[in-house]
């Protein structure tokens, strides 16, 4: 039997039919057997562990939901303070001045001007 893959999550599915056999084993009386990790008791504080250690991470789950939420509209509001704070600094100092390149603006007169594409097909048609 090849080593199994622990890093890795069981599906869903898997999961299902495991206690669906498990309960399965629950309706059996006269189960009884030698080996330790297939006991009934052992079954069953595996599947009490599962069952809590499940709760727990769907707890933690809805906290970091949570916590991403809120940090995600702290972030938007931050960067909505620093655009209003650009914008006083334009309004206050001006487009072209030294405050408002000092907050992260391209000063006005650094701003390279459009420039006209001159026509390349009456070159190429009298070839």
């Amino acid at each position: 039997m090849p080593s199994q893959d622990t890093t890795r999550r069981l599906r869903p599915q898997m999961i299902s039919q495991d206690i669906d056999s498990f309960h399965g084993l629950q309706t059996i009386s006269t189960y009884n057997t030698s080996r330790s990790d297939a006991s009934v008791a052992n079954l069953e504080n595996a599947y009490q562990a599962m069952l809590t250690l499940q709760q727990a991470e769907t707890e933690k789950l809805a906290l970091y939901r949570a916590a991403a939420d809120a940090a995600r509209l702290a972030e938007w509001e931050f960067h909505n303070a620093v655009l209003a704070m650009k914008e006083a600094v334009r309004g206050q100092y001006g487009s072209d001045s030294n405050q408002a390149q000092a907050v992260g603006l391209k000063k006005k007169s650094e701003r390279k001007r459009p420039t006209r594409k001159k026509s390349v097909t009456a070159a190429s048609s009298s070839i």
